[in-house]
């Protein structure tokens, strides 16, 4: 993949897969369900600001190869588009020195058929920021990291409930946001005990 610069993204519509969902920070005029085939959520991202540490590194979504993902398109207003995509990427890639994401440009099949085209941020498996762990590693990591932008396990939960509030169902997303949620009822017995 080669590195698309934000003045050369010519699209109308931004796909997101994860906190984009519950917290887009953009200028947008329309939002729909849609689905990208050839690639599926996962949670391959090493966080060291946003979600973590570099002592205590958390972990986020990525759109890694294979498979389809449901999440949302946004269509860009024309008047603040290139405001938008400029700050889309500020957000994904702060540091291109350290990047963990390129920016792709995919298609987004909406609910009544249309197929657009959308910028999206995909994993990037060639950085050492890319991990490939089981269920138990990526709970452990929710469970107790904490970055900039907050705590990893409401990052996970919120991205949950915000696609469930759409009528999406992600069924390992739901597995791990419901075990996060129980270690926290668990927690909270052993403090009042």
């Amino acid at each position: 993949m080669v590195y698309m610069h934000p003045a050369s993204v010519a699209v109308d519509w931004v796909f997101g897969y994860g906190s984009l969902i519950w917290n887009p920070e953009i200028d947008y005029e329309r939002v729909e369900v849609a689905r990208v085939h050839g690639y599926h959520r996962a949670f391959c991202i090493r966080s060291t600001r946003y979600r973590g540490t570099p002592a205590q590194p958390g972990l986020v979504l990525g759109l890694d190869r294979g498979g389809s993902c449901v999440g949302v398109a946004y269509r860009l207003t024309a008047e603040r588009r290139a405001d938008a995509i400029h700050r889309l990427y500020e957000r994904e890639i702060p540091d291109w020195t350290e990047r963990v994401y390129l920016p792709v440009v995919v298609e987004a099949r909406l609910p009544c058929g249309t197929r657009v085209d959308a910028l999206t941020f995909a994993a990037d498996r060639e950085q050492p920021t890319y991990q490939r762990l089981d269920d138990d590693e990526i709970l452990d990591r929710l469970g107790c990291c904490a970055g900039q932008r907050g705590a990893n396990r409401d990052y996970a939960i919120n991205t949950w409930r915000a696609l469930e509030s759409r009528g999406v169902r992600d069924a390992r997303l739901e597995r791990i946001a419901r075990r996060l949620l129980a270690a926290e009822c668990r927690e909270r017995e052993t403090v009042a005990a």
